[in-house]
């Protein structure tokens, strides 16, 4: 398998929004993304963007797609449909209650407050939240807190 381009992980997400200008805005103020490229159109339109969380990207457009596409993309934010859900986004984070501070704080809906799961000796433990952000995208971000115990033989 060839690597990704440079800069790129093998697999990233895209995120629809109705004002993917405030989305863009707001993810960076709540969760702590970086803008790496905001391409903004006609009447600031976000056409495309690239958010980095350490080596995570994710792209955020405005729902239906580029202005200039033919035919539009069918996509929707949650909001637009009833807050159903086409994905949700696990983000490993270095400290969840510390980011669900910082979350609850630039008014992300708190879902599941921070609780560590161990999943037994043969796996692994973590500390993790759910936030619902301003147009109801689930977001789940995630700390492990003891690795998978090495396997004997």
């Amino acid at each position: 398998m060839k690597p990704p381009p440079t800069g790129w992980p093998r697999i990233s997400s895209s995120l629809f929004y109705d004002d993917a200008a405030a989305a863009i805005d707001w993810l960076v103020r709540a969760f702590d993304f970086r803008v790496r490229l905001r391409i903004e159109g006609e009447g600031g339109r976000i056409e495309h963007s690239e958010l980095t969380y350490g080596d995570g990207l994710i792209m955020v457009g405005e729902a239906a797609g580029k202005a200039s596409r033919p035919a539009p993309l069918p996509s929707a934010s949650p909001r637009a449909i009833g807050d159903r859900l086409t994905q949700a986004l696990c983000v490993c984070v270095d400290d969840a209650d510390a980011h669900c501070a910082r979350a609850r704080a630039a008014g992300a809906i708190i879902a599941e407050e921070p609780t560590t799961h161990d999943y037994g000796d043969d796996y692994w433990s973590d500390r993790s939240y759910r936030a619902i952000d301003l147009e109801g995208h689930h977001w789940w971000f995630m700390q492990r807190v003891r690795d998978q115990a090495p396997r004997a033989g």
